[in-house]
């Protein structure tokens, strides 16, 4: 049997709970890893330190995706559809650096194609888009408790007002990307 070959996105759009639960959805995504990238504070941050808005570390997921099942190209679609990226430093009442909208680019390859499909948002969106474009230096993952968050919490009042929406516009625009 011929093992596959993944490829890695590394995505912050706000709480990474519900950018997680988008993912774990979509054909092809084989692994989505909740955790924090983009800071400048020394040692693994903690949740804790993320969000006190000072380690300058946002909160992203880290997709394990099969190229051969969705593009990363689709994989941006999906990500830059699903979230505001039209709001600097914050997702609805999500507010700070750390839910910043945020594309890591693991090669200039990536670079690229995150490049073109962020030149295309912008016809799409009235207000300009902001996303932040830059190299992944380092993914911390997040505490144990934060992965798999949406499937192990639905009940709980932020999951139900933020991530289930999320999910209906998800399932809305991109069904025939999904599970």
């Amino acid at each position: 049997m011929e093992s596959k070959s993944l490829e890695l996105a590394t995505l912050g759009g706000g709480c990474f709970w519900c950018t997680e639960a988008v993912f774990l959805e979509v054909k092809g995504v084989e692994k989505v890893i909740s955790g924090y990238s983009g800071g400048n504070a020394p040692g693994k941050p903690t949740y804790r330190e993320i969000c006190s808005g000072r380690t300058g570390h946002a909160e992203v997921i880290q997709v394990s995706f099969d190229p051969g099942v969705i593009s990363f190209r689709d994989i941006l679609i999906i990500f830059m559809t699903t979230h505001d990226p039209t709001t600097l430093n914050r997702q609805g009442a999500d507010i700070g650096t750390q839910y910043r909208s945020v594309i890591f680019y693991h090669d200039l390859k990536q670079k690229e194609v995150a490049e073109e499909v962020l030149s295309e948002m912008y016809s799409y969106y009235e207000d300009d888009v902001v996303t932040e474009l830059s190299p992944l230096k380092i993914f911390y993952e997040a505490e144990d408790y934060h992965q798999d968050y949406y499937r192990n919490n639905k009940s709980q009042g932020y999951c139900n007002f933020v991530i289930t929406p999320k999910l209906a516009k998800l399932r809305k625009m991109h069904a025939e990307k999904l599970n």
